[in-house]
């Protein structure tokens, strides 16, 4: 059993705590956050990152919604410890088919449903009762939100996010670093830095990079 440094200490990151001990597979050493450093949330203390790098033989895993902001916490964690190793969390509901790919740093929240040839990329987030359908791609740092269901052959571009209770029809290609509003149903393609939403959805206005969306 692997210990685990979870880096974050808010509502995702006490999802993904009780995914390890759901797990049985990990145990969670410690919380990582400096506003929270000193207190204890779900019994497990909160350190300082600077403590943090004093830990020893433990996995790291960024548990931060925001895409953008958990590819940054993830960054600044390989600039002071360029040899650590990304854990995952799967929850044990969470069904996984055969031939799928999950990269370093992923979560899958209870009830998920991953199909067949489908790839996960580095430090996605499928979130609870998402179902993504075979030969889809998700790219680095994207995220399906609660209830959120992909046909097959999607694919979503890094940084991106599906929000909850979305649906993209089969074959929908969704660019870099674009939001899917909640409820919307996708029925044609995606351009990159833009929100979308409706039923079908349309391209509202353009996103910068790094925009707050949660």
């Amino acid at each position: 059993m692997k210990d685990v440094l979870i880096f974050g200490a808010g509502g995702h990151a006490k999802v993904v705590a009780d995914i390890l001990l759901q797990s049985g597979r990990s145990k969670v050493r410690a919380f990582v956050d400096d506003r929270l450093a000193g207190q204890s949330l779900l019994g497990i203390p909160v350190i300082e990152e600077k403590a943090a790098w004093l830990e020893e033989n433990c996995d790291a895993l960024v548990a931060i919604g925001d895409n953008f902001i958990r590819s940054k916490v993830v960054k600044k964690i390989l600039d002071y410890a360029p040899a650590i190793s990304f854990g995952t969390a799967v929850h044990p509901t969470a069904v996984i088919a055969s031939h799928v790919i999950l990269g370093t740093g992923v979560v899958v929240m209870a009830n998920a449903v991953i199909n067949s040839a489908t790839e996960i990329g580095a430090h996605c987030i499928v979130n609870t009762s998402a179902s993504v359908d075979h030969d889809c791609v998700l790219s680095a740092f994207s995220s399906i939100a609660p209830g959120a269901t992909l046909g097959g052959n999607c694919m979503i571009g890094d940084y991106s996010a599906v929000s909850i209770g979305a649906v993209l029809i089969h074959g929908i290609r969704v660019g870099e670093h674009t939001v899917v509003g909640a409820g919307s149903t996708v029925t044609s393609h995606l351009p990159a830095n833009i929100v979308a939403y409706g039923s079908p959805a349309k391209e509202i206005r353009n996103r910068t990079v790094g925009e707050r969306y949660l």
